[in-house]
């Protein structure tokens, strides 16, 4: 996918560049079936408090339901179409399965309109096909992986991300993650071959502070503009960085403080920590 840039006509448009989606996606109507509403939250809980700051309007957007369990093992699915996601930094592929179910997928690198995929074992490890680990060879590429056998894959979603699978042993295989970090996952866990796509969503550039609002975030105040009241680094005469350390409106460290909860039993399968 090609990066579009602009004449300087404006100010904003002189930085700016978006992605040229002509040359990948197929259409702009998503299939009505797999779309539901989605209402924003605003950054608010259940109970109408901030839990998120600096989250609120933005642009409506449509939820596309997409299938991350691929349970559907054994039946083969042509690729309709190539669609945008405005929930996702990727792209979502619409599959038609041979006994005329749909689905959407997050669309892997190299998946193209017409191609055939499949879940289970006897599907080829070729993107797009989705499998467990204990069936798929060590050294491959993989993306969507579960974290727990039947729940839905949880990691490695985003535009360009890619795992690999390191090695097995027993019941569990290691997977060493985008950040860096090794993880053991259970061989039951479902992954798919390939490397989620779009790969050219890291060179987009807003170009303007109105794009970013378009998507649903509000201005991001710094602390030491704040008053004592509101932040703990906010006050002081003239422009003063606070004095201390950087924290968080509730005191905890900002940068490099680590803070996962010794007590939580995940530790046991990470087998070496992310950089930092």
């Amino acid at each position: 996918m090609a990066v579009k840039n602009f004449n300087p006509v404006t100010p904003s448009r002189r930085h700016m560049a978006v992605l040229d989606y002509a040359a990948v996606i197929t259409t702009d109507k998503p299939e009505k079936s797999l779309v539901k509403g989605k209402k924003s939250s605003g950054g608010r809980n259940n109970y109408g408090r901030t839990t998120t700051r600096f989250r609120g309007a933005g642009n409506k957007r449509r939820y596309r339901m997409i299938d991350f369990v691929r349970a559907k093992e054994g039946v083969p699915a042509k690729v309709v179409s190539i669609e945008y996601d405005p929930n996702r930094t990727a792209n979502i592929a619409l599959l038609s399965y041979a006994d005329g179910e749909k689905a959407y997928i997050l669309a892997p690198v190299g998946l193209k309109v017409g191609d055939v995929v499949m879940n289970g074992p006897k599907a080829e490890l070729k993107p797009g096909n989705s499998m467990k680990l204990r069936d798929i060879p060590v050294g491959i590429n993989i993306c969507c992986i579960e974290l727990q056998p039947g729940n839905g894959a949880k990691l490695v979603r985003s535009a360009g991300q890619v795992a690999t699978l390191r090695g097995k042993e027993e019941t569990y295989a290691q997977i060493k993650l985008p950040s860096g970090e090794v993880r053991m996952l259970h061989l039951n866990c479902r992954a798919m071959i390939g490397q989620i796509g779009n790969l050219e969503r890291m060179n987009v550039k807003l170009g303007k502070a109105g794009k970013k609002r378009y998507m649903g975030f509000r201005p991001h105040v710094r602390g030491v503009a704040m008053n004592p009241v509101d932040h703990p680094m906010g006050g002081g005469e003239g422009r003063t960085s606070g004095g201390g350390h950087p924290v968080s409106p509730w005191g905890v460290l900002a940068k490099g403080k680590r803070t996962r909860n010794p007590k939580k039993t995940s530790k046991n399968f990470i087998v070496e920590r992310r950089k930092k």
